[in-house]
């Protein structure tokens, strides 16, 4: 009897083993991780990575231009119950804040913590070789070659071949995506003369006719920056001359423009540029408290150097600046990609605040 008594105990042992480390069918959770198009491919390899070191936790990817993850939310127009949002920029996030407690004053907090840091990049220009060269000779981006440009809608204006017919800009609807309201933000503070960027300066005649110049000049703007790039490389000179969108986007994307269009493009800095953080958070609502901490580990597994190596190869640059960016595996900084640099040489000008945000997408959605 001693041996089937030892047996037994052997068998319980394991079993509790079992029950304890093994995910159990319907025990397993899933969080539904909200993100903007820019960090797609990155988090799409990390959910594979962080799914396999943690396999009763399932990660549910879903993409939407970062102003869209705003708007959905506070309107309830999601099939589905997030856990974590993820935007281009943390500004957004504290819209999000600010639209819930007004709508729920009496909930306490939307996010679980404070947002958390997860990868940064900066706005750039990309554009064609030869056509980078005829709109901008000394070799650096400037704001009134593009709107002398844009004004007669023809490369001859500035000196291009006539045989490339009309000048095609691209950048992302500004009432959808951050890239598109950093980028007709930039270009609004030069024209109006540095520092002077505020609601009220959104109103003068001189903001309406670059609304106006701007948005005519565009042809069915993209919702999201990734989107845009894509098909900024498949139409190709003649269709997509310049475009304005992330640095990320601009260094992981170049090799499938040398590929598909036999060509590269040039990357040009802006200067001043503006930095966009992508910003994580957990949210409260509608969502347990298991889900909750997986989630904040899952927060804290993106901030580790291992994963935060991964963004650096999709063109991130990582919250650490110490890092060197030419070392980490697969980085498209070790490349030799046109234009771009691994220490900026330009400034960096102040994030444009929240109400000048908001006003700017009024007044792009009211401009006919």
């Amino acid at each position: 009897m001693k041996p089937l008594r030892w047996g037994s105990s052997c068998a319980l042992t394991i079993a509790a083993l079992v029950l304890a480390y093994a995910p159990l069918p319907g025990l397993q959770q899933t969080l539904v991780v909200v993100s903007g198009s820019e960090l797609q491919e990155p988090l799409e390899e990390l959910e594979r990575r962080f799914e396999e070191q943690n396999p009763a936790i399932r990660l549910d990817l879903k993409i939407q231009g970062s102003q869209d993850m705003v708007t959905n939310y506070l309107a309830g127009k999601n099939d589905f119950t997030a856990t974590l949002l993820i935007p281009a920029s943390g500004d957004l996030l504290g819209e999000l804040e600010e639209g819930w407690q007004a709508q729920n004053p009496q909930r306490g907090d939307l996010f679980v913590d404070p947002p958390q840091p997860i990868a940064k990049t900066v706005l750039v220009a990309v554009a064609w070789p030869d056509r980078a060269a005829a709109l901008f000779p000394q070799g650096q981006f400037q704001w009134s070659r593009l709107t002398e440009v844009l004004q007669t809608g023809r490369w001859e204006a500035v000196g291009g071949d006539p045989a490339w017919g009309s000048f095609n800009l691209v950048m992302t609807d500004p009432s959808r995506s951050n890239s598109g309201q950093l980028a007709l933000g930039l270009w609004l503070d030069h024209d109006l003369g540095s520092g002077s960027l505020s609601p009220a300066s959104l109103q003068t005649p001189q903001a309406q006719s670059l609304f106006q110049l701007v948005k005519r000049s565009i042809y069915q703007p993209a919702r999201s920056t990734d989107i845009l790039l894509q098909e900024f490389i498949a139409q190709g000179p003649n269709d997509a001359d310049l475009a304005l969108v992330y640095e990320s986007i601009a260094l992981h994307r170049w090799s499938q423009a040398s590929t598909s269009q036999g060509r590269p493009y040039q990357i040009y800095y802006l200067d001043p540029s503006v930095e966009t953080v992508a910003t994580a958070a957990v949210l409260r609502p509608q969502v347990s408290g298991g889900q909750r901490r997986s989630a904040q580990a899952f927060l804290r597994f993106l901030g580790e150097p291992e994963q935060q190596a991964v963004f650096v190869a999709y063109g991130f640059r990582p919250l650490d600046p110490a890092l060197d960016l030419t070392t980490v595996p697969r980085s498209p900084w070790a490349e030799t990609i046109p234009g771009a640099q691994t220490q900026l040489s330009g400034s960096l000008a102040p994030g444009i605040d929240r109400p000048t945000l908001n006003s700017l997408v009024q007044r792009w959605q009211q401009t006919p």
